[in-house]
């Protein structure tokens, strides 16, 4: 049986399993290569652009976009975006009407209440193309699990354009955290764009894996762009088990309601591993929790021209053993906690060329990094290496007034 991710997850942050990835001569095997790094870079250059709003969305003269195949309008199937009647047979039914060969799912502007305890189940080789005000709404369940859209099996997947909102305002359950708005797990090269996604009861964007531990099929070659991610539950973006994600020009706060609460998580825990990750060009802010957590089992990830910016916790933080980490050219103020801090066993981490300043030390340990900033009291709330890192290496660090 599948076993979806965060089945078992401790939602209190201090109380995470430990764990090692498979190293060798101090290093993590089985890191994908160049050329799949590359290739998810370059997926962003085969995509027709968008004519983009001050917002980051497409101004009124957006023109809808076409994959090969049929093209489907889920008002042809009966779907009213009234904000009342519930579409999502609707959508099902246009997703449904194309050939494995592929085609498109058109959704004109409109309110579309969409029962989360189903989902719209997306296929392969399909673009799912939202208006930029049509808006998907969950309606209020009592379960701890639900999606909006699932893209789960699923290969050459593209969704664009609109908004997605949870129904955290109106659940009416207590326990669970796992009410996703957007979920892609053990699926290839899927693209999303121009989103925004809101109010979801746990994670507004999960990326990972369909299995059980250790044997869990990983997303790969996943792509985030232009996407806001804001008023989760949980958080914003989990990264669970995948080989290959890129997000870019993305936006991710107010995580508030159930820990961890962050902007981003990577987290695959034992499920499997998480490699080749680029966060780039994005803001995280506002969030109850750090800004952006890096745990166990996580291998080669790159995190740059990044803000981070009045978390509650944490800016950004690399626990538990992580390894081939690096961190360039960010911004990280005003956070709750330390700005910056390479924490536990992580190890093969360069931090260069980053921005620190005006972040707090409420609970600043006695364990301060001396790579650059030996015995100046107003930098220890600034950054902080733990003695049980190995491999660190720190130059460039601006610690601004």
């Amino acid at each position: 049986m599948a076993i979806e991710p965060h089945a078992r997850y401790a939602s209190a942050a201090g109380n995470r399993h430990q764990g090692t990835g498979i190293v060798k001569d101090g290093i993590p095997v089985d890191l994908a290569s160049a050329r799949r790094r590359d290739f998810i870079r370059r997926s962003l250059l085969t995509l027709p652009p968008l004519a983009l709003s001050a917002w980051g969305f497409p101004h009124s003269a957006w023109a809808w976009q076409k994959s090969d195949g049929p093209t489907v309008n889920v008002r042809d199937k009966g779907a009213k975006g009234d904000g009342v009647h519930d579409d999502t047979s609707a959508f099902q039914d246009a997703v449904d009407s194309l050939p494995s060969s592929g085609g498109t799912v058109m959704v004109p502007p409109g309110n579309y209440v969409i029962d989360a305890m189903r989902a719209i189940n997306l296929h392969s080789n399909m673009l799912f193309q939202m208006a930029p005000t049509a808006t998907l709404t969950a309606i209020a369940n009592d379960s701890p699990r639900s999606h909006v859209i699932k893209v789960w099996n699923a290969n050459n997947v593209r969704i664009t354009g609109g908004r997605i909102v949870g129904e955290r305002s109106g659940h009416t359950g207590t326990g669970g955290e796992w009410g996703y708005g957007l979920n892609i797990s053990s699926s290839n090269n899927v693209h999303v764009s121009d989103m925004h996604i809101s109010d979801c009861w746990g994670d507004g964007i999960l990326v990972g894996a369909l299995g059980p531990d250790g044997h869990a099929t990983p997303s790969r070659g996943v792509t985030i762009d232009r996407v806001i991610s804001t008023n989760n539950r949980r958080q914003g973006l989990s990264i669970c088990p995948v080989d290959g994600v890129l997000v870019t020009n993305s936006t991710f706060s107010g995580s508030h309601g159930t820990k961890p609460e962050s902007g981003i998580d990577i987290e695959p825990q034992a499920q499997g591993y998480a490699q080749n990750i680029t966060i780039d060009h994005c803001t995280i802010s506002g969030n109850h929790g750090t800004g952006m957590e890096i745990h166990y089992n996580v291998f080669d990830v790159t995190v740059k021209n990044c803000t981070f910016e009045g978390n509650n916790g944490y800016g950004l933080l690399s626990v538990d053993s992580p390894s081939q980490l690096t961190f360039i050219n960010n911004v990280i103020t005003g956070n709750g906690l330390v700005g910056l801090v390479i924490a536990g066993a992580s190890s093969h981490v360069k931090a260069i060329d980053n921005t620190l300043a005006g972040n707090s030390a409420r609970y600043a340990r006695r364990l301060v990094s001396t790579l650059e900033s030996p015995g100046a009291p107003e930098q220890k709330r600034e950054l902080r290496v733990d003695p049980n890192t190995s491999d660190i290496t720190v130059s460039g660090t601006k610690f601004s007034q």
